[in-house]
């Protein structure tokens, strides 16, 4: 009975990655985003939003506007007669469109947004200030100013960026000074009256605002600290399950060998036992290293260096080992790469150069680690690499996929050198 999956069956796995695509697509991120990039894309997603929010309230204050220029006695009472205050209608309309069209652009959404709301806080105060009658601090629409603080507030909650609103009532005041009105004491107790409702207002809605910015920074931090403990919790699972179900069996077969080795008298067998051994204990090694590198414990400049030892003992090359510089961060990838390229320079100069000596160099700069192999063998073209032969390819495709950079010199009857490098974090 078949208990695999057919082929494009939906899987759980399956299914979380097409919802995982599904919304890096959504917010244009990639599998590699970071912590910022992720703030950064909710902190878009919030403004547009709120953006969206704001053509609504104007399309229902232009509704408004219609039905004030349709009463004769309203537009009258604002001055709002003639053809101009249908051209400033319509203006109103067109930049609140064209804002709309704008809003999911991450740097001119924001910055058309808040031109427009200046626009229209503008407005507003020309519509306060100009009844001869019952305007500035009198006029009925003077609370429309709280609604400006608010979305200035909401939309862009910084200092200067909410200083517009916040002026619009001085502002009134001196046009009421200037168009001889005679500011009584009950229009002052509302000029102060509602300079303090804006300051809570703004109190209330940056804090609560920064406090929302600042959970939601530690919540995507934090996320990025449990997938980061989960794969490491994992690794070391791997490590534990490897070590107590391969390694043992690795050191079974080393033993076996062992023993069937001082049982046999014949010199062919006893060669190949021999081989048979020393495989499982090159096994074991390799299984070791890479279980170090699993859990982070992982040296690279020794390992490297005990690995060209270990080499040179059993194959009896000449290799001499130089590091220099101070040591640097690598990622676990790095480390293995560096190694892997190590192991197949190493190997390339035994199976096809035939080299009597190579020399190893490893190198830590301010930002890069450099890794030097050069022996003295036959060399080869490296444009014409033997069909089958996939090391230098491997090797390339390390360097690709970390952003480093692999050099190979050679030619024939001239010895090579592979020279690879990656950047690195200063210690």
């Amino acid at each position: 009975m078949n208990t695999h999956p057919a082929l494009g069956e939906e899987t759980p796995a399956n299914d979380l990655r097409a919802r995982v695509r599904e919304v890096l697509e959504r917010r244009k991120l990639t599998d590699s985003v970071s912590a910022e990039q992720a703030t950064a894309s909710w902190e878009q997603d919030r403004f547009v939003a709120r953006a969206r929010a704001l053509f609504y309230a104007r399309m229902m204050f232009l509704t408004l506007g219609l039905l004030i220029l349709a009463v004769p006695a309203w537009s009258g009472y604002f001055g709002l007669t003639g053809p101009f205050a249908f051209v400033g209608y319509f203006t109103m309309l067109l930049y609140s469109v064209a804002n709309l069209l704008v809003i999911d652009h991450p740097k001119a959404g924001r910055w058309v947004t808040y031109t427009t709301l200046c626009l229209d806080l503008t407005i507003m105060v020309v519509l306060i200030a100009k009844p001869v009658v019952g305007g500035g601090l009198q006029s009925p629409l003077l609370a429309t100013q709280l609604l400006f603080t608010t979305l200035f507030s909401i939309l862009y909650p910084k200092p200067l960026a909410i200083l517009p609103p916040l002026l619009a009532l001085p502002i009134t005041t001196r046009l009421d000074l200037l168009l001889n009105r005679s500011v009584t004491a009950v229009e002052l107790l509302t000029l102060l009256w509602y300079l303090a409702l804006n300051f809570i207002i703004v109190y209330v809605l940056v804090y609560l605002n920064e406090r929302e910015a600042t959970a939601h920074r530690e919540v995507v931090s934090l996320q990025g600290d449990l997938k980061e403990l989960a794969v490491v919790e994992e690794r070391n699972r791997l490590a534990r399950e490897i070590h107590d179900g391969l390694g043992a069996s690795l050191s079974s077969m080393i033993i076996q060998a062992e023993y069937i080795l001082n049982l046999t008298r014949e010199d062919g067998l006893r060669s190949e036992i021999r081989e048979l051994k020393l495989t499982a204990e090159e096994s074991i090694e390799e299984l070791r290293r890479n279980l170090r590198m699993m859990r982070e414990d992982f040296e690279l400049d020794q390992g490297l260096e005990d690995y060209a030892k270990t080499f040179r003992e059993r194959t009896g090359l000449d290799i001499r080992f130089e590091r220099t510089g101070l040591q640097r961060k690598l990622s676990p990838d790095a480390q293995l790469a560096l190694f892997r390229i190590l192991q197949e320079s190493l190997s390339n100069a035994v199976k096809h150069a035939e080299a009597k000596t190579v020399n190893v160099r490893l190198d830590f700069s301010e930002d890069r680690v450099h890794l030097i192999v050069r022996d003295d063998g036959k060399g080869f073209d490296p444009a014409r690499t033997p069909r089958g032969h996939y090391g230098l390819l491997n090797m390339r495709e390390r360097a690709m996929k970390l952003g480093g950079q692999l050099i190979v010199d050679s030619a024939p009857g001239a010895g090579a050198q592979v020279a690879f490098s990656l950047p690195c974090t200063p210690s």
